[in-house]
């Protein structure tokens, strides 16, 4: 009888892969990631962040300088974006062949992704047909950690007057994807700025060549656009 149990390559604990990935989302914000940033990320308390950091360096997934801080390393990025890959890949199984929405995926996703088995995400991207975004539009990485970039701006940033299509959502928690559900506004949406408001920096949106909307500064900025 062969043996069917899912092996772990890397040997990373499921709490180092959660490590390795919020350092990795950081530091596409910023250049280093800093310990009290990865404790909010993680909702941890930074003597805890201090701790695995020491091990996640041993294992040789990050530079680390105590008081300073951390990059990944290429095993760390090679870790990372393998598990980046994973979750999105799931993200589009679960809103497509499962019929969730897309507030409702990140938490299953988050469980899913820690599966190691190379075959079965071999398998499931090509189930999917290759996909190249997920359902909040970030880019999937390959197999090889390649993933395509399409240039995007904040809403807030475009033009009056000019049209241009949703193609990503930075927050990604349930509430906002709701409210965005409420409003209609989804990924490969058609919005044009029809005018942006001073007094609060909200913008009145025309949504889909048909409805006009009213946007606010704190939602516009985690809405990304472009052609």
């Amino acid at each position: 009888m062969k043996d069917h149990r899912v092996t772990t390559e890397n040997q990373y604990t499921l709490a180092e892969e959660d490590y390795i990935k919020a350092i990795y989302h950081i530091c596409q914000q910023s250049q280093e990631a800093q310990t009290n940033d990865i404790a909010d990320r993680l909702h941890t308390k930074p003597a805890s962040v201090s701790d695995m950091l020491k091990k996640l360096a041993d294992k040789k997934v990050l530079n680390y300088i105590k008081y300073r801080g951390v990059t990944l390393t290429e095993e760390g990025m090679k870790a990372a974006l393998n598990l980046v890959r994973k979750h999105r890949l799931w993200e589009v199984f679960l809103v497509e062949k499962l019929n969730f929405s897309w507030d409702e995926v990140h938490e299953v996703a988050e469980q899913l992704e820690h599966i190691d088995s190379a075959l079965l995400i071999e398998r499931l991207d090509a189930f999917l047909g290759f996909p190249k975004f997920d359902p909040h539009g970030d880019p999937i990485p390959n197999e090889k950690g390649e993933f395509v970039v399409k240039p995007h701006i904040p809403l807030g940033e475009m033009e009056i007057g000019v049209t241009g299509k949703v193609l990503a959502v930075q927050d990604i928690s349930a509430s906002f994807l709701q409210y965005l559900n409420k409003v209609g506004i989804y990924i490969g949406a058609k919005v044009s700025i029809l005018d942006k408001i001073d007094y609060d920096g909200s913008l009145e949106v025309k949504l889909d060549e048909q409805k006009t909307i009213l946007v606010s500064k704190e939602v516009a900025k985690n809405i990304f656009v472009g052609e």
